[in-house]
């Protein structure tokens, strides 16, 4: 089947880089929900969905409604269809852990339990791994208030001491309040936890859930005519059934990884000729890109794809590949075309991610395909640049073997303002502080309602390597990519960066809109992260300075 519906697929893929089950809340317990799908013996089979949670309390003088709920975290002993047994951090006892559903202007309340074993002392680098048992939460996606108890990563929610374990003190709970804007954008993010030093080993563990916006999108006839459903890709590092100690620097990158979709290995899921299924595709990885396709008998499976990292297109884009970075999200409809087995494979990876069989009666005539969207944002206008002689600039540098030890290699941040060396006429390259994260220095302050332009890109060498670009609380329009304008740009929160001779390089505006406080833009490699590829922004209000 060959379609091309609304803006071209060239000027996109631009954009995007190749490169328990507890429900705490209510305390039932629940099986995942699932589409049907046919298993290989005949015999039909589910295919996993994670448990969805929509927003249920009416809050009194008020439109909008509140979504409470538990995420208990703790050790649990699962098993992975596809895999077999695995101790592990999760939220609620599940790979992923339950998906969220909220509107514009609802809040998002979430009691976090921290069952985990006391951590174990630490007084070194804190660009080194340390305080494993400890994590918070981060909405990876929502234009939302950085600071207090919201999306607040610079937070620690610490487990029990050991005192308090023998002295049976109650294991601690942490709130998390999130506003949503009553003007949010539609669309599909992910929620994961990002304490500094901690975040590769609990995301490789399992440690994340999807995250979705409803609202114009889901309106769209053609949209809401297919079924909706979550395709949540986790990269778990597992070995001899757990995540290894994060002892060096190729602990955790030395172990194959396990991808599953929905907590399970190669699920199976089916598609009759002619229906259309809108996909939420979450790259919920540490280390892995996944540039997909849908391929089998001989042919492709096209993606129309209708949104990138949460925002809506203006209208429908036809690709082979969707290509996602770590952190990425993608919505696409697909439809089902000749009977017969695909599989949804990522370039580089060897195993399949998911089997669609494509069977049953054919849908006459075909589910349509949308031709217009509701755009979920406004593009950004060059013009609107405050001073167009002052991009900012960042820079992904590797020092290799640059320390003695189990980490050798430096992971840096350099351009525009990087962290200060700790002896500036020194070895740069071996220096322990240059352009590495400092929880105390703010690399970049950044003021509302300014419109900027950044130029990000990485001088990695190695082709498969990829330091994606990750700034919290507002998306960028990515305008260009090595050079070559993006027609139209696309809004991404989350901007992959591959290696080569030379590696990537994109330009992207940025509006700084509504929240002020601190908060982090950093590769999204996050091995790369923990070892200190990371910046401190501050959103700043211009009006507040010198009060």
């Amino acid at each position: 089947m060959s379609e091309n519906v609304g803006i071209s697929r060239r000027s996109v893929l631009k954009a995007i880089p190749l490169a328990v089950l507890l429900e705490a809340s209510s305390g039932i317990l629940e099986r995942r929900r699932a589409v049907a799908a046919p298993a290989r013996t005949g015999v039909r089979k589910r295919f996993p969905q994670p448990v969805a949670v929509r927003t249920s309390r009416a809050v009194p003088g008020r439109a909008s409604e509140v979504l409470e709920q538990t995420l208990d975290v703790r050790f649990t002993d699962l098993a992975v269809p596809g895999y077999g047994l695995v101790t592990t951090r999760t939220y609620n006892g599940a790979i992923p852990g339950p998906t969220l559903k909220v509107r514009g202007g609802d809040t998002l309340r979430l009691t976090q339990i921290n069952g985990l074993p006391p951590n174990q002392p630490f007084d070194g680098d804190h660009n080194r791994p340390h305080h494993l048992n400890s994590f918070n939460l981060h909405t990876h996606g929502l234009h939302v208030s950085p600071s207090g108890d919201a999306d607040n990563v610079l937070r620690e929610f610490a487990p029990r001491t050991a005192d308090e374990v023998d002295a049976g003190a109650p294991e601690p709970q942490y709130v998390t309040t999130v506003e949503v804007p009553a003007d949010h954008p539609a669309g599909t993010h992910w929620y994961h936890p990002h304490l500094h030093g901690a975040t590769a080993v609990q995301i490789v563990g399992g440690m994340a859930g999807v995250l979705i916006v409803e609202g114009d999108i889901d309106e769209v006839p053609e949209v809401k005519a297919a079924a909706d459903i979550v395709v949540c890709i986790n990269e778990l590092r597992l070995k001899d059934g757990k995540v290894p100690d994060f002892t060096s620097g190729g602990a955790l990158t030395a172990v194959p990884p396990t991808l599953t979709v929905n907590g399970e290995v190669n699920p199976t899921i089916r598609l009759r000729p002619g229906e259309v299924q809108r996909w939420r595709l979450v790259a919920a990885t540490a280390f892995t890109a996944l540039p997909l396709r849908l391929t089998g008998d001989g042919q492709n499976l096209t993606f129309h794809q209708i949104a990138q990292d949460g925002v809506t297109f203006p209208a429908t884009v036809a690709a082979d590949t969707v290509s996602l970075a770590m952190g990425n999200r993608a919505d696409v409809l697909v439809r089902g075309g000749d009977p017969g087995r695909y599989e949804l494979r990522a370039d580089g990876v060897s195993e399949s991610l998911m089997t669609v069989e494509v069977t049953g009666e054919p849908v006459e005539p075909p589910m349509d395909l949308p031709t217009a969207l509701p755009a979920g944002k406004p593009f950004l206008d060059e013009n609107e640049i405050a001073n167009p002689d002052a991009d900012r600039e960042v820079v992904f540098h590797v020092d290799p073997r640059a320390f003695d030890g189990p980490f050798p290699n430096a992971f840096r941040v350099l351009g525009t303002n990087a962290t200060p060396a700790a002896d500036p006429d020194g070895d740069l390259t071996r220096d322990p502080a240059y352009g590495l994260f400092d929880p105390g220095y703010v690399n970049h302050a950044l003021p509302l309602d300014t419109v900027e332009r950044w130029t990000v890109r990485t001088d990695e060498t190695r082709p498969a390597f990829n330091h994606p670009f990750h700034l919290h609380t507002n998306h960028v329009l990515v305008t260009h990519r090595n050079g070559e304008r993006v027609d139209p740009p696309v809004w991404q929160d989350t901007v992959g960066l591959a290696g080569g001779e030379p590696g990537d390089k994109v330009t992207f505006l940025v509006r700084y809109e509504d929240f002020t406080g601190r908060t982090v833009a950093h590769c999204h490699q996050l091995q790369h992260e923990d070892l200190g590829m990371m910046q401190t922004v501050e959103y700043v209000d211009p009006r507040q300075r010198g009060r």
